[in-house]
């Protein structure tokens, strides 16, 4: 078919969208809300937009004056309220054009920054439990404007009448949904009523409940019946102090340690800081409650504060900061990150305040949180200066402070890992070295950084050459005595690339003491590759990176008298089994992985010298 040559047709005709609103609606309940709950967050938002419009009209008028007003029987769910309303032009031009908001209309658009929806999709939400909306409303922009009714339905289709002023009495809206079989977890009374508390419990606005059964003209139950203890005035800070805490404990559902009140004028911001009394994974990062206006945004913005700040939950109230579309979580803008700076910065001046004046505080939250204020300290210079000193380590001396422990050492030794401190905790303590386990997360870069705070301490890493230099070594006359065994020691563990020394050493009941760092491990691993490979491309990169590869090193003790017994053993197999026995117990004592060929010596060492224990008794 050939379309005749019109100029209508050469230039291109205009069309209109066809919008599917099930399928819209699917969208957003799949795709924009988290749950359908949030029909009653969006229109309890759009009663109180709607009434500070009022309140913009007649700005002399007790904002009390003006309310909402729940009802839902089972059989419908009705919201009231008390606001401006809508005209006739208004209905057909903003609930009959999904996407457009009365927000953006002139007149209003200069004053959004009051409202707290700014989308114009939030009524298409009450098709998530319903297939029709009713729609009543009356206009308080002229005294004697009529009522206009609109009821839009699942389908996309919609209906307007215009009725008398009888037909409303007072200006505002009312909707009126009448919910779906399926929809019932929703939409049933107390649910309801449930929903208006979480969502509505901090709005400026008197907003009341009822389920019908105090008749139809009941008073209604008050779902935010006081505002928010930091806007409350309390006789006493005592008193204030318990009002926050005991907040916290009904929002979280613990006693908080302490209670950070927050106040950012800037953006309107309000609310507290519950610090958690138990300590929690690094990094996990809890979810905050952020109101908007009053309104619950979120339970889980995690955004709202930094990594390191994950030792408080926080409930907030702020007037400056953008939802998302779905008004869910936070739009990342400018304003959040400076908010989230200077919450942090609030937190900080609150661990300033608890270590200038209140010790016992600051004690108990560094028992519980050290590793949270570590992180802090890693990056805060000022956090550094002011609480390094009261941070605890494990030391050669026990959990304590650096404060102490360099009180104790002037020089601190510091490991490189878990594993190198507890394979020599007990003999450097013995030797009265000074030693800090720098293997836990921001340990041995804090420590180094002591001489900052106490410039009379020195800090180094531990060489295993140090310690070694603080073991006394045998008379000449033992060691000449021990070399036969020694010999046969070393020979029975070159395939660990392990020498064998005679020293005396406290705790004498330590029989041998093995240093081996993993830094060495790896390097040996290094040129064991590189030999195999000699000849090959892989080969000749590894020994481009190969360097003398330092030896592990078994330090038998002279004291120890299961070492005395061994190194007087005559029989050649016996004093090589007894070697391989004595080397498997040190690295069992040094608690790291144990490697197979360990493993293996450690069980042919048992039995052996079991087996010898068996031919001697028969």
């Amino acid at each position: 078919m050939t379309l005749p040559d019109t100029a209508a047709n050469a230039a291109g005709a205009d069309h209109t969208f066809q919008v599917d609103l099930r399928g819209l609606v699917d969208l957003l309940s799949h795709h924009l809300y988290s749950s359908p709950r949030v029909y009653l967050r969006e229109l309890l938002q759009n009663a109180v937009d709607a009434l500070t419009a009022r309140h913009a009209l007649r700005p002399a008028v007790d904002a009390d004056a003006f309310g909402i007003r729940l009802y839902a029987d089972g059989s419908v769910v009705r919201v009231e309220d008390d606001g401006v309303g809508l005209t006739d032009a208004d209905v057909h031009a903003f609930l009959a054009t999904i996407g457009r908001s009365s927000k953006r209309a002139e007149g209003i658009a200069e004053q959004r920054g009051d409202f707290i929806g700014q989308f114009g999709i939030g009524l298409l939400s009450c098709f998530l439990v319903a297939d029709e909306i009713h729609v009543l409303s009356r206009s308080a922009r002229t005294p004697d404007a009529p009522a206009v009714e609109w009821r839009g339905r699942g389908d996309g289709s919609y209906t307007v009448r215009t009725l008398p002023a009888s037909a409303r009495p007072r200006p505002g809206t009312t909707v009126t949904l009448t919910p779906r079989a399926d929809a019932g977890e929703w939409t049933r009374p107390a649910q309801v009523h449930a929903l208006a508390r979480h969502f509505g419990s901090l709005l400026r606005h008197p907003v009341t409940f009822d389920d019908g059964t105090a008749g139809p003209d009941g008073p209604g139950v008050p779902v935010n019946p006081e505002p928010a203890p930091w806007e409350r005035a309390h006789p006493t800070p005592g008193a204030r102090s318990r009002a926050l805490a005991a907040y916290g404990e009904e929002v979280f559902g613990f006693a908080p340690l302490d209670t950070i009140e927050l106040d950012l004028p800037a953006v309107g911001l309000k609310g507290i800081a519950c610090v958690l009394p138990e300590t929690v994974p690094a990094g996990r990062r809890h979810g905050h409650r952020v109101h908007v206006k009053g309104m619950l945004l979120s339970e889980q913005a995690e955004e709202i504060l930094p990594e390191w700040a994950f030792f408080v939950r926080c409930v907030v109230d702020a007037e400056g900061l953008r939802p998302t579309a779905s008004r869910e979580s936070l739009y990342e803008d400018e304003t959040l990150a400076a908010v989230r700076e200077a919450l942090a910065e609030r937190l900080r001046e609150w661990i300033a305040r608890a270590a200038a004046s209140d010790p016992d505080l600051l004690g108990r939250f560094l028992r519980i949180h050290h590793l949270a204020v570590k992180s802090l300290a890693v990056h805060d210079d000022e956090i550094l200066r002011m609480l390094l000193p009261w941070l605890p380590f494990e030391t050669t001396d026990g959990h304590t402070t650096l404060d102490e422990f360099a009180r104790t050492h002037r020089t601190v030794l510091v490991t490189s890992s878990v594993e190198e401190f507890r394979q020599i905790a007990a003999i450097a303590s013995a030797a009265g070295l000074g030693v800090v386990n720098g293997g836990y997360t921001y340990d041995r870069e804090l420590v180094h950084r002591l001489p900052e705070i106490r410039p009379e301490a020195t800090v180094a890493d531990l060489d295993p050459a140090t310690l070694t230099a603080h073991l006394d070594p045998v008379d000449r006359e033992t060691e000449l005595a021990a070399a036969a065994y020694l010999a046969l020691a070393r020979d029975a563990l070159a395939v660990f690339d392990c020498d064998v020394a005679l020293r005396t050493f406290q705790p004498a009941s330590a029989p041998a003491l093995l240093m081996d760092s993993r830094e060495a491990r790896h390097e040996r691993t290094r040129s064991r590759l590189a030999r195999e490979q000699e000849g090959g491309l892989w080969g000749d990169i590894l020994g481009a990176l190969r360097q003398e590869a330092p030896r592990a090193q078994l330090i038998l003790n002279q004291l120890n008298p299961l070492v005395r017994a061994a190194v007087a053993i005559d029989e050649p197999e016996l004093a090589r089994t007894s070697a391989e026995a004595l080397y498997g117990q040190a690295a069992m004592l040094s608690r790291r992985p144990l490697r197979p060929a360990e493993s293996s010596l450690i069980n042919r060492s048992f039995l052996d010298l079991l087996a010898h224990a068996l031919r001697k008794d028969s």
